[in-house]
């Protein structure tokens, strides 16, 4: 019998997702799932919908509910994190600060000065998570889900013993509209990706062994409603020559190009005809999250999941945790894309950063695949972040403010707007507001 830990459980729709898939596999079936949250209606919620589940499953699985994460880690096998440190309240000021010094964000959760201070806020509560993993459970996998994905891991994967992947939808959401664009049945696309988190690259794109990169140009180029769709990724294909992962809002907020003036923003990042889900409107994120909370919405949606009389236990093909902890567990073998060290896996990026590349799960493994260099172009972008989100990590485990400024200093978005004398004042400001969240620093002053 396993034991599946979820902290930040009261992330209703992951949670509910990953567990409903988990005990599609016979071989954890008859888990033990601990649910762990600090929120505690949240966590009624999620506890009921997990008990739905199992019920409609008829699973022999014991569901346990706690605010202790002792009481959750304690003898796990496997460990699921999509947690939030901090909240809506302290997310709003990684965004309105900027703001003020004319540096505009999608999203802010990944990179640039806003992730740079979430991962800021976030990078202890991961380390305690670890620490506690280490002491109730060291032979447990941990499967992060929590932005920014690469700062975290990387600070994890440093800091502590723990074997920790981070995992995303970027990678395996995208070939399905590749299909669609190019009329190919879906699930028939092979590729290879690799490069950093929200900001790896197909390397090949395949199908039935014939390349399909001239095609997909050739379609990008012409179609101009295709083109709408991703107008940051499409951008960047046609001058870069590869599709990169992360959705155009997200990518915008990753470079110079398309947000370092206003003419740019109303271009690439303002909703165009046949948009997908997030073309890059300031603060799209934020404020979708604190309307919902607002509006109580979330316990509105949950309750009426709740309250419908039909369930799908059917495994969904869209998550890798369920899959990874079948394998973890001794089950079959499972490739993903994952948030590893780079352990000479991208030869062109730096050997401590974190690298998203294709990994196997096995029984209590994983295996990397090494890839090799990166396209000149490619590397070059993914460098430059790799290095800011290397800093991120040395200033919080050294408690360095000065080397959290050195990382928002070559932030592209910072850079393409301010002077260094600017983005100093910019960093002070953002330490001064988030100093209750940050314990590893003596001193905030820079």
């Amino acid at each position: 019998m396993a034991k599946i830990a979820f902290i930040g459980a009261g992330s209703f729709g992951f949670t509910r997702t990953l567990v409903k898939d988990v005990l599609t596999y016979p071989l954890l079936e008859d888990s033990t799932i601990a649910l762990m949250d600090i929120n505690s209606e949240r966590l009624k919620y999620v506890t009921r919908a997990v008990n739905k589940i199992v019920g409609a499953g008829k699973y022999p699985t014991k569901v346990v509910s706690t605010m202790n994460r002792e009481e959750a880690l304690k003898g796990a096998d496997v460990v699921m994190c999509t947690i939030l440190a901090g909240g809506v309240d302290v997310w709003q000021y990684d965004i309105k600060i900027p703001k003020k010094y004319g540096i505009d964000f999608n999203v802010g959760d990944t990179r640039g000065i806003a992730g740079i201070f979430r991962a800021l806020r976030t990078i202890p509560v991961m380390l305690d998570i670890c620490r506690d993993i280490e002491r109730l459970c060291p032979n447990a996998i941990m499967l992060n889900y929590t932005n920014p994905m690469a700062m975290l891991c990387n600070a994890m994967q440093r800091a502590t013993k723990v074997t920790v992947t981070g995992l995303c939808h970027s990678v395996q959401g995208m070939p399905s509209t590749f299909a669609k664009w190019l009329g190919i049945p879906d699930g028939e696309i092979d590729y290879l990706c690799a490069g950093i988190n929200h900001q790896a690259w197909y390397l090949e794109l395949k199908h039935k062994g014939k390349d399909l990169y001239p095609q997909l140009k050739k379609v990008v180029k012409e179609n101009k409603k295709i083109y709408n769709e991703e107008l940051v990724r499409n951008e960047m294909f046609l001058q870069l020559g590869y599709y990169v992962t992360e959705s155009s809002g997200h990518n915008s907020e990753y470079s110079w190009w398309f947000r370092k003036r206003d003419d740019l923003i109303k271009k690439y990042c303002s909703p165009a005809p046949g948009a997908a889900w997030n073309p890059g409107e300031y603060a799209f994120i934020l404020n979708d999250y604190a309307n919902r909370e607002k509006n109580q919405k979330w316990q509105k949606d949950i309750q009426k999941w709740l309250d419908d009389p039909n369930v799908d236990i059917k495994r969904g093909g869209h998550e890798y945790a369920a899959s990874i902890a079948n394998a973890w567990m001794g089950g079959e073998l499972f490739g993903f894309y994952g948030n590893v060290p780079n352990q000479n896996l991208i030869t062109n990026l730096p050997k401590e950063a974190c690298v998203e590349v294709p990994v196997f799960a096995s029984r209590g493994k994983l295996n990397c695949v090494h890839v090799g260099e990166l396209p000149i172009q490619l590397a070059a972008l993914n460098n430059v972040s790799a290095a800011t989100e290397i800093m991120t990590v040395n200033a919080s485990l050294s408690g360095d403010p000065e080397m959290a400024f050195h990382a928002c200093a070559y932030d592209p978005m910072c850079a393409a707007k301010l002077s260094l004398a600017e983005i100093r004042k910019l960093t002070q400001e953002m330490l001064n507001k988030n100093k209750a969240y940050l314990p590893q620093f003596k001193s905030v002053k820079i």
